[in-house]
């Protein structure tokens, strides 16, 4: 799916998820086999439970089938990021500055495409990283292919 379609999605989608008292940490479109999924991750502290993932489903499912914004068939799925969540988002690396992250780049870096370490700096163009052992590393925001919040070594 287009990032105009996801965006109209997330725009469609944040008030109705945000009414049920969480929030809408990220959003996908995805094919598993031969199924589409749209899986909508939301949020709250101190975490979800099965209750607020049932309840953003329904009120969800009522927006969507009123809007009918996704042309083929697809299953609506609702969750929790997880404690070791992506983050791919400018808010997520904003929220997450301070936090130990791993990352894969699309492209080798000094040799390497996987770093671990603290998220020290986020802007636009940059993610600056503190490894382990005191190296900086500034990496260029797309040169990122996944990244995800480290909580367990």
């Amino acid at each position: 799916m287009s990032t105009p379609k996801l965006e109209h999605l997330t725009n469609l989608l944040t008030p109705v998820v945000e009414a049920q008292g969480v929030s809408l940490y990220d959003l996908e479109f995805i094919k598993e086999g031969t199924a589409r999924i749209l899986r909508l991750y939301i949020d709250k502290e101190p975490g979800v439970d099965l209750e607020d993932c049932e309840r953003v489903s329904r009120a969800a499912d009522a927006v969507l089938d009123e809007h009918d914004p996704i042309e083929q068939s697809y299953y609506l799925e609702v969750s929790s990021p997880g404690v070791e969540r992506k983050l791919s988002k400018p808010e997520h690396f904003m929220r997450y500055t301070g936090h130990k992250i791993a990352l894969r780049l699309y492209g080798p870096l000094d040799g390497r495409r996987k770093f671990t370490g603290q998220l020290t700096e986020y802007t636009k163009e940059t993610l600056t990283l503190t490894e382990e052992d005191g190296t900086i590393r500034h990496i260029p925001v797309s040169q990122i292919g996944s990244c995800k919040l480290m909580v367990f070594d």
